[in-house]
């Protein structure tokens, strides 16, 4: 090494880096295990890319931080200090999701603690409950997909009425949400989250209500995937 550069690190922790770049690489292998257990179980979901590799970063960082801070008390409230500076104004919607960030940073932490074997007990009962929870989900789970229905009618309409007499029968379950008056006063708004039977489709189920006198407007979006 040059030595103007000996100098200004001199005192700095000793670090061979070779074994920085081999925690560093197994935090990036066990991101990829993270980030790939998460698509895999949320595969129905559609989710895309960027999540389970903000999650795959994650780990490596966190391992990265973690040997930056240590043994030092002093250097990890700074480095608290100078992180809390951040904002993170991204929500996220669903709680599994924020047990997959902490689990990344725990991981993190652990391979830059130089504990691989938490690192990697860790993983697999991770693994292990997820498989667990889907297999569960998939014994309790219809093979419909469940939406959310929302209905306009008239303000003098039996909302209520109408959804359960149109598609009542054509539903395996039906649950309202919310109800209030749309259109400055002028329309009543009803939100139901339903769950079709089989071989009934979201565009059958919209034309049946929407052929219905009083009726205003139909929309159904799928559950997970609404906008609002």
């Amino acid at each position: 090494m040059p030595d103007f550069l000996i100098g200004p690190f001199a005192n700095g922790p000793h670090v061979e880096p070779f074994d920085v770049f081999i925690r560093l690489l197994s935090a990036l292998f066990f991101g990829a295990v993270i980030g790939g257990i998460y698509k895999f179980t949320r595969r129905e979901l559609h989710t895309g890319l960027q999540f389970p590799t903000t999650l795959l970063l994650l780990c490596v960082l966190i391992a990265m931080v973690t040997q930056v801070i240590g043994d030092s008390v002093a250097r990890a409230f700074s480095l608290v200090g100078a992180l809390s500076i951040v904002r993170f104004r991204t929500v996220v919607r669903d709680t599994q999701d924020t047990a997959y960030v902490i689990f990344a940073v725990i991981v993190g932490m652990a391979v830059g603690a130089k504990s691989l074997w938490v690192a990697s007990i860790g993983l697999g009962v991770m693994a292990l409950a997820e498989g667990l929870l889907l297999l569960r989900a998939k014994a309790i789970t219809s093979p419909e997909p469940e939406y959310i229905l929302k209905v306009r009618t008239g303000l003098d309409c039996d909302l209520d009425g109408i959804v359960s007499s149109a598609i009542g029968s054509l539903l395996s379950e039906q649950e309202l949400v919310s109800m209030g008056t749309g259109k400055q006063g002028a329309s009543l708004d009803g939100a139901y989250r339903v769950r079709p039977l089989a071989g009934q489709t979201p565009p059958n189920l919209i034309k049946t209500l929407q052929a219905v006198e009083g009726v205003l407007s139909v929309q159904m979006l799928r559950r997970g995937f609404d906008l609002d």
